[in-house]
């Protein structure tokens, strides 16, 4: 049996109201693909993206920061629990094949920068346009159809 596709998912803890929208649709739209959304379970970005593919239907793994699952949000179907704090940065990075970034500060930044260390493809919406090896991208159609096909390529 072939793998699902996994989508990580990465950004803001406390994102504004339109990184929540684009947050929510990226989450919907993975679900609706097939793929599995991984990120780091907590709120914001997380959250919202977590939402929206549960709520169409699909599987969230929620890479943990602390020592217990009940501080996933709701919508995590699959916690882990890394009691390693902003280290588990690195596990989001590994697990997913390819990254979606929405808006985002310095945890959303080191994952992006681990993820293309390791050769993986980063789109990033309304986050670190800084970095020239991650693509932006203005919708999140687009940003899933990215990060979809730069997965599906990588296998």
């Amino acid at each position: 049996m072939r793998q699902k596709i996994r989508i990580g998912v990465i950004g803001a803890g406390q994102a504004s109201s339109a990184g929540e929208k684009k947050a929510y649709q990226v989450g919907r739209l993975i679900a609706a693909k097939g793929a599995i959304l991984v990120c780091g379970g907590l709120g914001g970005v997380m959250e919202a993206a977590a939402k929206g593919c549960a709520e169409a239907g699909g599987e969230v793994i929620g890479i943990l920061p602390g020592t217990s699952t009940e501080s996933a949000n709701p919508y995590v179907t699959l916690p882990v629990v890394t009691n390693m704090g902003h280290a588990r940065n690195v596990i989001i990075a590994h697990t997913s094949e390819s990254l979606i970034a929405i808006e985002g500060e310095y945890g959303t930044l080191s994952e992006m920068a681990i993820s293309l260390k390791l050769g993986k493809t980063v789109v990033q919406l309304d986050s670190w346009q800084q970095l020239d090896a991650a693509i932006p991208v203005s919708s999140p159609e687009e940003a899933v159809d990215l990060a979809f096909n730069a997965a599906e390529g990588g296998r």
